[in-house]
Formats: structure tokens, C-alpha cells, sequence
């Protein structure tokens, strides 16, 4: 039987590992093995290669944490509790939420799959949109649970009406909203989430993937945590404030639903880390400067798309889905043979492959590699 903790032991503690509570899932963040690494694709490596295929930040943490990450190595050598403290306290307060309302996590993966065993069983099913991002679903599958995917409305929201008939008929333990949605970027209005909360199954969780929030102008989903309602909602450092290789990000829920979380790992933070992150929410200022050359990038790369016949989804994040007429594998992988690498496609959407919004001049190399493969195609 799990031991209860207390709120100062809960708040110090966040779930970094599955394997610290001899858990250790088969199938992890990203779709691969956690014992294995995904294989090595050549050039991907190189100092020139354009990197387009993951969703990061091309420019990396902001200044400020950039220095506060390099002072934090020197208490590297310590499990800090206390500034772990101090990111719940500083986030929190931020959002008119309290301490216990907020949990850490190195970065959002951990804390889906904590979700997948806490609110999915082989009785409890979780519902998703399809596509969107696959690590809950691979988790929940492992755990026994099964899974149901909607299809998305054509606009690329979620159709939620058709979720919460299926949550309904499975038996939900789970439903979950990726808003902006990864891969596709699109978002789906607050009022739509709102109409779910409310026709969802009583004894079901909804979870909100707010990764990608801060791209977008939709209001996001923390009020929900305020009122106390069914709602996880998650962010993270690795997208906006370029924090991917470091791995940090948080949940935000009633305390009780954080609890069914945390039974399932809890371990100390990465200090620098958890310093960067500090430093970024103390210095909000550059969110509007990157959002902002993020939506010009992606406006102008979709244009010059269009005016060659290829579509794309409706987009507010650092990503997009484009239509490129063929098999959306080999694309990528003839984009690849000329160091531009971009994502993948989805069984259900074979035919467009997601690109990461990169820099200028990485998205004018992008132009003008896609121009040579799709004329060669």
C-alpha cells in the first residue's frame, strides 16, 4: 500500500523516473523503448543539418536562464528541494493558483504516462483525437487499457461532441485535449473544452496538453484547476522557452488528482534545470517577441506552400501539418538525403508530414530543399 505524503514532502518531490517506484514503463515519451535511443540517421548530426522534425526551439533558453542553469551547476551535486519550492511557489503565484496545486516533472512525458496508469485501466479507456500526440495512447496501451481515437474535425479541432460519446460508450478513465494539438498546431476553442468538461462522464479525468499555449491565442485551461474541476493540464519548458534538452515541466490539478499522479514516481529535478526554469518564468518579456516571430515564420512558409499547391492545417503553434500529394515517408526521407529533416507522418494522415518552425534561414533552406524534392517527385 502506498504511503500518503505529506503536502511540504509533496511539494519537494516530482515524478522524474517511473523506474524510482519500480515501474519502469515498456514504452515510453516519443513512442520508443526507454532502454533504447532512437537510431542514428546520417547527417542529422551535423553542424549544417536544419532541424526541423522534433517541434524544439531553435534558440534555446532564454539569456537569463541560460546563466541561471550555468550558476545552479554548482549545487548540481545536491538533491535541492527548495528551489523546487520555489519554481511550484513562483509558477503558482503567477497564476492565481496554490502550492498544492502545482507539481514539477522532467518535462510533460513522465507526467502522461503517470496519467495513462492513474486514470486508465483494462476497465477504464482513455479517449484522444487522431492524430495527436501518441505517448499517452502508447502508454495506456501497454497498461492494458483500451484506446479510442477520434478523428479530427476538418478544421483540425477536436471534435468533442464525438469524444464524449466516446468516453461514454467505453467507459473513459480518461480524456485527453492537446490544445494547440501536436502534430497538426490546431487549436481547439475554449468553449469547445468547456462543453466537454461538462458532458463528460462523471468518474472520468479530462487532461489538457497546454505544451504549445503559449503560441497561441487561445485563453488557456488553469481557471479549471481554480474551480477545482476534473482537469490535469500540463506545460512545459521545452517548446517557447526552448528548455528541451533539460527536461522540465509541470501539472497543475486538484491536489487529490496530483496525488493519483506522484503514487506513481516521485524523485528530485535537474538543478539547473530547475534553475533555468525560475529565471524563465521571472522573465516573461520574451514570450511576446518569440510568439510573434513564430506566427510570421509559420505565416510566410504556409503562404509560399499554398502558392505551390500545397495546403496546410490551421496552425497557432511551432508546427503545421502540410499536404505534400505523395507518401509523407518518403518525402521526409528525400528531404533528409539534403540535411533537412522534418517530421514524420500519421497513419491517419499519410499524406502530410509535420515541419517545426526553425529559424529564418532555416525555413529558406526548407523552401528551397521542398522545392527540389517536390519537383523531382
Amino acid at each position: 500500500m502506498a504511503h500518503p505524503l505529506s503536502r511540504r514532502h509533496f511539494l519537494g518531490l516530482s515524478a522524474c523516473s517511473l523506474a524510482t517506484a519500480g515501474l519502469a514503463p515498456l514504452i515510453g515519451s516519443g513512442g520508443m523503448a526507454r532502454a533504447q535511443l532512437p537510431p542514428s540517421i546520417p547527417g542529422m548530426d551535423d553542424p549544417d543539418a536544419v532541424l526541423l522534425n522534433f517541434n524544439e526551439n531553435p534558440h534555446g533558453p532564454f539569456a537569463e536562464a541560460q546563466q541561471a542553469a550555468a550558476d545552479g551547476l554548482v549545487q548540481a551535486n545536491r538533491y535541492l528541494f527548495g528551489p523546487q519550492r520555489e519554481l511550484v511557489q513562483v509558477f503558482a503565484g503567477q497564476n492565481g493558483l496554490r502550492d498544492d496545486q502545482v507539481a514539477g516533472y522532467c518535462g510533460s512525458g513522465v507526467a502522461l504516462d503517470s496519467a495513462a496508469l492513474a486514470f486508465t485501466s483494462p476497465r477504464s479507456a482513455l479517449v484522444i483525437a487522431d492524430p495527436t500526440f501518441e505517448s499517452l495512447a502508447q502508454m495506456a496501451d501497454a497498461h492494458g487499457a483500451k484506446v479510442v481515437r477520434v478523428p479530427l474535425k476538418a478544421d483540425g479541432a477536436h471534435d468533442v461532441q464525438a469524444m464524449a460519446a466516446a468516453a461514454k460508450a467505453s467507459t473513459a478513465g480518461l480524456i485527453y485535449i492537446c490544445n494547440p494539438n501536436n502534430p497538426t498546431g490546431s487549436v481547439t476553442p475554449r468553449a469547445d473544452i468547456d462543453w466537454l468538461l461538462a458532458h463528460k462522464p462523471a468518474d472520468a479525468v479530462l487532461l489538457v496538453d497546454e505544451a504549445y499555449i503559449h503560441y497561441s491565442d487561445e485563453p488557456d485551461t488553469l481557471d479549471l484547476v481554480r474551480a477545482g474541476a476534473d482537469v490535469v493540464v500540463l506545460r512545459t519548458f521545452s517548446k517557447i522557452y526552448g528548455m528541451a534538452g533539460m527536461r522540465l515541466g509541470l501539472a497543475m490539478a486538484r491536489p487529490d488528482l496530483l496525488q493519483r499522479l506522484v503514487l506513481f514516481g516521485v524523485n528530485s529535478l535537474p538543478v539547473p534545470s530547475v534553475a533555468a526554469g525560475i529565471a524563465s518564468l521571472r522573465n516573461p518579456q520574451h514570450l511576446a517577441t518569440r510568439k510573434a516571430e513564430n506566427t510570421r515564420l509559420r505565416g510566410e512558409t504556409v503562404a509560399w506552400l499554398a502558392a505551390r499547391g500545397h495546403g496546410c492545417l490551421p496552425s497557432q503553434a511551432n508546427c503545421f501539418m502540410v499536404d505534400v500529394k505523395g507518401d509523407g515517408r518518403a518525402f521526409a526521407a528525400k528531404m533528409a538525403q539534403h540535411k533537412v529533416f522534418i517530421g514524420r507522418s500519421w497513419p491517419s494522415m499519410p499524406q502530410h508530414v509535420r515541419i517545426t518552425v526553425g529559424t529564418e534561414a532555416e525555413m529558406a533552406r526548407f523552401r528551397e530543399v521542398f522545392a527540389q524534392v517536390g519537383a523531382a517527385t
